[in-house]
Parts: C-alpha cells; structure tokens; sequence
C-alpha cells in the first residue's frame, strides 16, 4: 500500500506529515510504509494522547519500538524517553501512556528464527567508539542484521559505502547529510540493498540505524 518496493530508495520527514486516527481513539499514526490496512509489514510514528490507550493484540511476527518522547508504558512496565523495544513473534501486549508519548514503530519485520525481547533505556547505557569521532551504541543484531544509535559530532564525516543488505535510519537529533540531500530531526530514509552515500554532519547529530535486513 505504501512504500513497498523494498529495492527503492524512500526519504520521508515526518514533521511534514499529517497524523492519522487508528482503531484506537487517542491513538495517531504517521505511516512511513504499510504492507496492508492493519496488518503485515508496518513502519510509522505513532502518538498516544495522554491517558490513551490501544487494545490488547498479538504481534505474529514481532514488533520493535524506540520511544521518541513521553512514556510509553504497557503491563510489564513504563519505557521513556530513548527506550528501545523488541517484542517477538507471538508476543502480546496491552500498551498505553499516562502522560502522551511519540514512538517510532516497526511491525511484523523479524527475521525468522529472532526471538529475542528486549527492553533498553539506552540513556542508562555506555557509548561505544567508533570510526573517526562516532559513538557507537548497539542495540539488537540477529544473522545480517544490525541496528544502533549512532552520535556523529559537529563536522563529521564518514567514508563512502555501500549498503549490503539495504539501510534505514531515523534521524533522532540534529540533521544527517549526505550527496543526495539534507535530512533533519524527525527524517526516515530507507535505502536498497547495493546503495551507496557519502555521509557528513554539521552540527551533533543522533539517528538509530538498522543494516543488513532489506
């Protein structure tokens, strides 16, 4: 329905999209790509109003949250703020938020076999090093498949490469950049598999990175 040819390139800044009802009252989404109505592969940003809450479901083939505001909290606990979130295939849950919350969602997008949960504060977390002035910190890997925060400082810039196994990135803080334009806080970009950039920065910037997995 949206954005489903996985060998092309997408760019979508978030912060010019409308939000969007679901079968949830106080419940919005801002859909990024969508394989069907309400269900299938899922990508959006979705806010709960606060004291919103969505009905209890079943993830079939998984689900993976990082929390961009607020706090989102569901029967095994309360995640804020830079929380990230792996439910596996068959797990079900019954979230919702207090005080309103913004989430960044992938559904039903593991690879078969990943059964892992995760539950991560990752402001509690120590930062890796990483090429040149980068800080590095992992979040979840299974076969081919990596996904990271990656912090660039002011003025970096990273060597030209190819994307083997495709990469997404949501853009966290500041703004990414590369050959093929200019990416700001709140930007999602999918790039195929066999892509290939050449990224830099300007000023400190965040963005949580997946590779390996289209």
């Amino acid at each position: 329905m949206i954005n489903m040819d996985l060998s092309q390139r997408v760019v979508v800044n978030t912060a010019e999209q409308a939000w969007l009802g679901s079968r949830a009252d106080g419940v919005l989404r801002k859909p990024l790509e969508r394989e069907a109505a309400e269900s299938g592969r899922t990508t959006s940003v979705v806010q709960f109003m606060p004291g919103s809450a969505f009905p209890p479901h079943r993830h079939p083939q998984g689900e993976e949250i990082f929390v961009l505001e607020g706090v989102f909290s569901d029967e095994r606990g309360d995640y804020p703020a830079g929380s990230y979130l792996r439910n596996p295939p068959g797990s079900q849950h019954a979230p919702f938020s207090k005080e309103g919350c913004v989430l960044f969602v992938k559904l039903e997008q593991f690879q078969p076999g990943d059964s892992q949960t995760v539950a991560m504060n990752t402001q509690a977390q120590a930062w890796q090093p990483g090429h040149g002035g980068l800080k590095v910190m992992g979040l979840h890997q299974f076969g081919t498949e990596h996904s990271a925060l990656v912090w660039w400082p002011a003025g970096e810039v990273f060597q030209p490469h190819t994307h083997y196994g495709g990469e997404e990135i949501f853009v966290l803080e500041g703004e990414f950049i590369d050959e093929h334009g200019r990416y700001p806080k709140g930007s999602w970009l999918r790039s195929p598999h066999a892509s290939r950039h050449h990224p830099f920065v300007e000023q400190d910037t965040l963005i949580w990175v997946k590779t390996g997995h289209l």
